[in-house]
């Protein structure tokens, strides 16, 4: 039977794939290592069946904790999606993002190594099957002009502390891959959108502003422009790569669906003004205001998914249009 380690799954992503990983596995064993920081919430997992369940609190930089967990569970899978992922949190604080991001990833491979591996490219054989996916960003790739798509080949230019340091981890990653013959796969995906986002994040902040009459903040001139992944997809691409990936390879998961923010923060105004409309009759878009844009904010993102749809038969069920209604439906239901 596999057992699963799952890194952050208390988190937006992480409770998403616990989800529809159980639903697609049942046999598994599935073993959820969360640190519980303010973006993690035991309610997101409520709805997850215990049975093949296992929570564990602490810490992925805590090597003496991580080496427990491999040897009590017998980890033969490691689903790596644990991470600070705020850009403006790591502007402010970005010594956090730095030892999560790198050194929590580092902990985790090398835990994996000793456990797996007898030597550099010998395999205990109990473990010959054993894979560690790396869950990583588009953001490592810097930013886009008006034209063009980041590829798996596409080089490296993070532009924040939060992307250099997923930047950093993915080629720690990609060094175990080289130097010990470690069964790895990383993949990197556009902006996640879907129900139980942190309400930091760009989409359930419109949402909850709006609804509590407050201004809708929207940086600079609203113009940036994101690629959104509605969550239940970016699940399937995490599951088929972590299956039938090659070993070593890289994979980017995006959602063709290129918008700006000012776009979404209509769109999602539009919806509210029909799901839930103000008590004065005015649309929710008279809330949106224009602020200070935030320090070396990247301008375009959006992803070539043809690497994952043509090698792992992956595609996106979601259009935005289908998956923003779905997702703002899961808030007016929920707050």
């Amino acid at each position: 039977m596999a057992k699963i380690l799952i890194t952050g799954g208390a988190g937006f992503i992480g409770s998403n794939f616990i989800q529809y990983f159980q639903k697609q596995h049942p046999g598994y064993t599935l073993v959820n290592l969360d640190s519980l920081t303010y973006a993690g919430n035991l309610n997101n997992l409520k709805d997850v069946d215990s049975k093949n369940y296992v929570f564990e609190k602490g810490d992925i930089c805590d090597a003496k904790l991580v080496k427990e967990i491999f040897n009590d569970h017998k980890i033969n899978g490691v689903i790596h999606l644990a991470a600070e992922s705020h850009v403006d949190n790591s502007i402010l604080g970005p010594a956090e993002f730095i030892r999560t991001n790198i050194t929590g990833t580092f902990t985790l491979l090398d835990s994996a190594r000793n456990f797996w591996m007898d030597a550099p490219f010998k395999v205990k054989e109990a473990y010959k099957n054993a894979r560690f996916l790396h869950v990583s960003t588009d953001e490592v790739y810097g930013t886009l002009g008006e034209e063009g798509l980041f590829k798996e080949t596409t080089p490296y230019a993070p532009n924040s502390p939060y992307s250099a340091s997923k930047a950093s981890s993915d080629l720690i990653v990609r060094s175990y891959f080289h130097t010990y013959g470690m069964n790895v796969v990383t993949t990197n995906c556009s902006n996640n959108y879907g129900p139980k986002q942190h309400s930091e994040k760009l989409i359930p902040v419109i949402i909850k502003k709006a609804l509590s009459g407050q201004n809708i903040p929207i940086y600079g001139d609203g113009k940036n422009i994101r690629d959104w992944l509605y969550v239940k997809d970016h699940c399937k691409g995490i599951d088929l790569a972590f299956h039938n990936g090659m070993s070593g390879e890289t994979y980017n998961i995006g959602g063709r669906n290129e918008r700006t923010n000012i776009e979404i923060a209509n769109i999602i105004c539009k919806i509210l003004d029909k799901s839930k409309p103000r008590e004065d009759k005015k649309s929710y878009t008279e809330q949106i205001t224009y602020v200070s844009d935030r320090p070396g904010h990247d301008r375009r993102y959006a992803i070539d998914a043809t690497k994952i749809e043509n090698e792992l038969a992956w595609k996106a069920d979601e259009t935005f249009e289908t998956g923003i209604l779905k997702t703002v439906n899961w808030y007016l239901d929920n707050l």
